[in-house]
């Protein structure tokens, strides 16, 4: 290791902002860049360790050290072609990934994680500023058809794995544009939709076709898919989200957190909107759900010149230290803060919400809310709850988002017809080595499988799922595996 002491020189560093109060004026990115020296020292505080926890920590078992490496020593094209060996899509988990990497780093034991997931965006942009980014499915074809149904991050990573591998792949996507969640469920301000459209490009250089407005079970049947391909993949997410049955559900102005971020993003890039518009400007906004999501509706309500933002959380407020039952090198359950909640947002833990409160109009005017207090564990584990006597308020608004998580994928329809098995929590059910289902030739990948997770986990899903095609198709593959990257199965 050339700079074996270059985290003691250099603290983390993350690239500059906008202000709050100029961001939330538009709809894009905010985040900067390093220059290239601060770029270069970021990398050099990889301490290079002799067991590089951060390959565990990533669901992709990203080669870290490696990429850190070449970027200190400034040879990009190296330092891409590491990142790209096992992450098709570093310019989206460069953005929207949470990093466990950076979690599981052995310097996040005493002080500051290497800055992981910022380095791996600058790999990727600048190996596309200099020409490095290029087509990388073969000439000759291997005669073999597969379908990938659904085109976020599980069904793209799948449709570019099986590229690479020689074989035909047509995607099919029920919204008007490839991308599913990343393009309609991520707000711009996070990931600007060029971002997407750059690499659907790539995907189409490399022969993926895209059939968008196209649902399978209503528009084509599954029958035309067997018949059509050789192999399907299922990668149509987990989309059903989870609903809050409690008294005045119906009144109107209480949304899916899903439905008011795609309208919204609808309306960034000037597409046709619903016949019911979401606009919250003006308003008492309560967002109920305390995840990414939901930091993703504090977000846009900002900038949609709400009057207040409230976030609640049922949980209790996790503390600034890691607790015993994520220890290092897991992902701790500490307390975080979004940039969507430096631009203004109230936060309350320890929130049950147990009625919406119409005016004599019919309309949303409040929340009927108590105060909940939780029982842990030794480890610091919740094990119940306990409503506090006598706590029971209103909160005034006119606007509810439920960011309340995902139940599973949508059952109606194609899973129905494909009379596909599920598993007790009500995802696709298969091998967790094959990803192939109980219908012959049919595999699965990414949250529909696994159920609601991160944008890195549909990658690999996607990865390894695509490996498991190619082995049925061709009785052997080149695809690399995540502990084996680069080797023959």
């Amino acid at each position: 290791m050339p700079n074996p002491t270059g985290f003691k020189e250099f603290s983390r560093e993350l690239p500059p902002k906008a202000a709050p109060q100029e961001r939330v004026a538009h709809n894009h990115e905010f985040v900067g860049t390093y220059s290239e020296g601060q770029l270069t020292q970021q990398a050099a505080r990889c301490m290079d360790c002799g067991i590089p926890f951060c390959h565990s920590g990533c669901p992709l078992g990203n080669i870290i050290p490696e990429f850190n490496d070449a970027v200190r020593e400034e040879k990009w094209e190296d330092a891409y072609q590491i990142l790209s060996a096992t992450n098709n899509f570093p310019e989206f988990t460069g953005r929207i990934c949470p990093a466990p990497c950076e979690a599981a780093c052995v310097l996040s034991i005493h002080s500051s994680p290497v800055a992981i997931e910022e380095i791996e965006k600058h790999i990727i942009e600048i190996a596309f500023a200099k020409g490095y980014v290029q087509p990388t499915a073969p000439v000759l074809k291997s005669g073999k058809t597969v379908a990938v149904v659904g085109s976020g991050p599980a069904g793209l990573a799948a449709a570019a794995q099986l590229a690479k591998a020689g074989h035909t792949v047509t995607v099919f996507e029920r919204d008007d544009r490839p991308g599913g969640l990343l393009r309609y469920g991520i707000p711009d301000f996070k990931l600007d939709k060029w971002v997407i459209d750059r690499r659907i490009d790539l995907l189409k250089e490399d022969g993926v076709s895209f059939r968008c407005n196209t649902e399978i079970g209503r528009d084509v049947s599954f029958a035309q898919l067997t018949r059509d391909f050789h192999a399907v993949v299922l990668a149509g997410g987990a989309s059903v989200p989870r609903d809050l049955n409690i008294p005045g559900r119906e009144l109107p102005g209480i949304h899916f957190a899903m439905d008011y971020l795609t309208q919204h993003n609808l309306r960034v890039s000037e597409l046709d909107l619903p016949d019911a518009p979401i606009w919250v400007e003006g308003e008492d906004v309560v967002v109920i759900g305390s995840g990414d999501t939901g930091s993703d509706c504090v977000g846009t309500a900002n900038r949609q010149r709400a009057r207040s933002v409230t976030q609640f959380a049922l949980m209790h407020q996790p503390g600034q230290e890691r607790p015993a039952h994520t220890p290092w090198p897991l992902e701790p359950h500490i307390f975080r803060s979004s940039t969507s909640h430096e631009e203004g947002c109230q936060r309350y833990w320890g929130i049950n919400t147990k009625a919406f409160l119409a005016d004599d109009a019919g309309r949303l005017r409040a929340l009927r809310v108590s105060d909940v207090t939780w029982e842990t564990d030794v480890m610091g584990r919740r094990i119940r709850s306990e409503e506090v006597p006598d706590s029971d308020r209103e909160i005034p608004c006119q606007r509810v988002l439920l960011a309340l998580g995902f139940t599973g994928p949508r059952v109606e329809g194609l899973l129905n017809e494909l009379e596909i098995d599920l598993d007790p929590r009500g995802n696709v059910l298969a091998d967790d080595k094959t990803f192939v289902t109980n219908q012959p030739n049919v595999f699965v990948a990414g949250d529909m499988r696994r159920g609601q997770s991160l944008v890195v986990w549909a990658i690999s899903e996607g990865r390894e799922a695509a490996r498991q095609v190619d082995l049925l198709l061709t009785g052997k593959t080149a695809l690399p595996s995540k502990n084996a990257v680069g080797m023959f199965a």
